[in-house]
């Protein structure tokens, strides 16, 4: 069987990680995967991988079409509303599955957004949701309830810590910023709390890895707050493991999201996350017991800063976060869901 993933980014982050552990553990089930989507950052990340990629040149029925057509899979597997509305134009009688990595304040009402998704879904023949928040969000989610699942992103931990041995520098940052520079992430608040932070806390040190639309304005913007000396841009990384393990805080200002990958890798490094209560964070991170969870900008200044300073603090969190990693990263449980919904 052979299983063709699409998406629209042509970058690496969240969802694309979550299709790169997908097809790591369903192929101990002698499957064969391709991978589908805009050219750019993301085929480094797939050779890095081994993962057979087929770049799209534009959000096109047209594109979609050729490329299923190249690759000829057996089940397509579809990532978020944008490219489950063109695989579900363009796979014919192929099998279609869907996969919503977030919960996006524009699927909520009732939007074109919504209405387009509508019509993949009703194709699909199977619909995960990365959590209940993506699911209850959705606007027409209870006309889907029969062929919905709720799957939890989870991760290799043990591939984690191998990928992480394999960069040996040693990284002194305070605190780490995984993600991408957009408007879902709310960069423009990550460094309203970096301001509040320095001013408790002036020799801190802080690492913003990732990159995005909203890049140079955020650059810029941190160089007017005087945060030069503090914050280091250090754009996309295809390994961030050790930069993130050898941190005190990583932190996260989402407006949402699904169940974030970055952040079930700072748990399973035994890294605290400080963050706003947003969707599938609310079921990731224990308030006060693997880290911090807040709303208001100088509470989660002031968490960080507590974090770095109190010794016994930072480690009752680490250790909570990596006991809580290993509870929740139930593989096998996770590949079977993803191989029956193949199978069916």
């Amino acid at each position: 069987m052979k299983v063709l993933h699409m998406l629209q980014s042509n970058r690496f982050s969240g969802a694309e990680n979550v299709v790169c552990q997908i097809i790591s553990m369903c192929k101990r089930e002698r499957m064969e995967f391709a991978y589908s989507s805009r050219d750019g950052q993301i085929r480094e990340a797939l050779k890095d991988r081994g993962i057979e990629f087929h770049a799209i040149r534009k959000m096109s029925i047209a594109e979609f079409r050729r490329v299923i057509n190249e690759v000829k899979p057996d089940v397509i597997h579809a990532h978020d509303m944008g490219a489950s509305f063109y695989a579900s134009l363009a796979c014919g009688n192929i099998p279609l599955i869907s996969h919503i990595h977030n919960n996006a304040f524009n699927s909520r009402g009732f939007s074109l957004k919504s209405f387009l998704y509508y019509f993949a879904a009703r194709k699909a023949k199977h619909i995960f949701w990365v959590s209940k928040s993506s699911y209850n969000g959705y606007a027409f989610h209870k006309s889907l309830e029969s062929k919905s699942s709720i799957l939890y992103n989870v991760i290799d931990i043990e591939a984690l810590k191998r990928k992480m041995h394999e960069d040996s520098n040693e990284y002194d940052f305070d605190i780490v910023y995984l993600g991408r520079l957009t408007y879902q992430k709310n960069p423009h608040r990550l460094l309203n709390v970096f301001r509040n932070i320095k001013t408790k806390y002036p020799k801190v040190k802080i690492a913003v890895i990732g990159t995005g639309d909203l890049e140079d304005e955020i650059k810029q913007r941190s160089a007017d707050f005087g945060l030069s000396s503090n914050v280091e841009f250090l754009g996309f990384k295809s390994n961030p493991s050790k930069i993130l393990h050898d941190a005190k805080v990583m932190i996260m200002t989402s407006r949402w999201e699904g169940t974030p990958m970055c952040a079930l890798e700072a748990m399973a490094l035994g890294v605290p996350i400080v963050s706003t209560p947003t969707d599938g964070l609310k079921d990731v991170v224990s308030d006060g017991v693997t880290g911090f969870l807040s709303d208001v900008d100088d509470v989660l200044a002031q968490r960080c800063v507590d974090i770095i300073k109190d010794e016994n603090l930072y480690h009752k969190l680490s250790v909570n976060s990596s006991l809580t990693a290993q509870k929740m990263m139930d593989m096998a449980k996770y590949t079977d869901a993803i191989m029956s919904s193949y199978n069916e």
